[in-house]
């Protein structure tokens, strides 16, 4: 078990917060943070694009791509996982950026839900190339999974897998303050 894990119960869902690598985890579906265009490069894409081979972006070049805070479903290729979610965030600077994070993930909650899906891990949407502050994000992402799971859900287990030790920090800090 990794290191930093952290797991409340939250209105009949389980909320956990893992620092790992969220191509390995044992769910029915990983979110990328991915771009508009839905082309895996660097971060949490190219893990999952090394890891879960080439037809993840075969799927990706079909549909096309996606506007900044909604979010497709693909297969998941040689990974664990069923499926991919691939959800855009902002970047930094291009304005509006905590609303569009906030339909990001939430945009990411309602297609797992959609297809019937029990489980999914999201990452630090936006925190990489995208400049997102990773305070920010905890809260902003934290918040809306809490409104999320209020709202009832299918969803019976939901992770934000983070990378390194000071995200996953942030991102307990935030859990603790509560939700606002």
């Amino acid at each position: 078990m990794e290191k930093n894990h952290v797991r409340i119960p939250m209105n009949g869902t389980v909320l956990e917060l893992i620092e790992g690598d969220i191509t390995e985890l044992e769910v029915e579906a990983i979110v990328n943070a991915a771009n508009e265009k839905l082309e895996l490069g660097s971060g949490v894409a190219g893990a999952i694009k090394k890891k879960g081979g080439p037809t993840i972006q075969a799927e990706c070049k079909r549909i096309g791509g996606t506007g900044v805070g909604t979010a497709v479903i693909t297969g998941a290729g040689e990974l664990d996982a069923k499926h991919v979610i691939h959800a855009v965030g902002p970047k930094m600077g291009d304005g509006d950026e905590d609303r569009k994070l906030s339909s990001a993930v939430r945009s990411a909650l309602a297609l797992a839900d959609r297809h019937g899906l029990k489980s999914i891990a999201l990452p630090a949407i936006s925190t990489g190339v995208y400049g997102f502050p990773v305070d920010r994000c905890a809260r902003i992402t934290l918040t809306e999974i809490h409104r999320y799971l209020q709202g009832g859900t299918k969803l019976e287990r939901v992770v934000v897998c983070l990378f390194g030790d000071d995200s996953f920090k942030t991102f307990r800090q935030e859990l603790r303050r509560g939700f606002r």
